[in-house]
């Protein structure tokens, strides 16, 4: 019966004890469970209880050469104003340019090593638009993927079009981009005709 698929003799051997696997490695966490009950490290009496297995990897491993790794550096020293940590610089680099998987991409992000010339040219023009280093390090949090855009064809131009179509400027624009900054990266605009490109659609906005 498909009730019984996980039935075995560990998880039965006290009716007031139920598990909860989240982890579909049943054999490690039973063999824990096993410990546990076996060595009377739960205090009594036992209690319904849900044990939890959560991995400790938040991200993909970063596989870069010898070649690539002064690179990726100096781009993380261009973050470090904005007092990341390190992992947190990994992090963001990691979704701007594929290292790290990103539902805002879909499938079309190929990993790639920025320099550091596109990634100050970045800051520098999200400073343009008044941003201060503090507002730019709330925008990376929220969009790391801004740094992973283009500059000419994306953000400037989508920048042009909240000016151009949206009166959006200045103080306002700095508001919006504080508060939903996805649309810096904008390239599609499906009209209602979906093309399967949500996340980077102005059908959003």
């Amino acid at each position: 019966m498909p009730g019984n698929s996980l039935s075995s003799p560990l998880l039965t051997f006290n009716s007031g004890i139920c598990f909860s696997f989240s982890s579909p490695d049943l054999a490690t966490a039973a063999s824990v469970v096993n410990f546990h009950l076996v060595r009377g490290a739960w205090p009594l009496p036992l209690s319904c209880r849900t044990w939890e297995l959560h991995s400790t990897a938040q991200t993909n491993n970063l596989v870069l050469s010898n070649e690539e790794r002064p690179t990726w550096e100096a781009c993380k020293q261009a973050l470090s104003v904005f007092k990341f940590s390190a992992d947190e610089e990994d992090k963001i680099l990691g979704k701007a340019f594929g290292h790290v998987h990103s539902p805002y991409w879909g499938e079309e992000r190929k990993k790639e090593v920025p320099t550091l010339e596109l990634v100050n040219e970045t800051l520098d023009y999200l400073r343009s638009l008044t941003l201060s280093d503090d507002d730019i390090s709330k925008l990376l949090k929220k969009f790391p993927e801004v740094l992973g855009c283009s500059l000419e064809d994306e953000l400037r131009t989508n920048v042009q079009i909240l000016v151009e179509k949206w009166g959006i400027e200045g103080k306002p624009l700095r508001n919006l981009l504080l508060r939903n900054p996805k649309p810096l990266g904008y390239n599609v605009d499906c009209k209602g005709d979906c093309m399967a490109q949500c996340t980077r659609c102005w059908a959003r906005f």
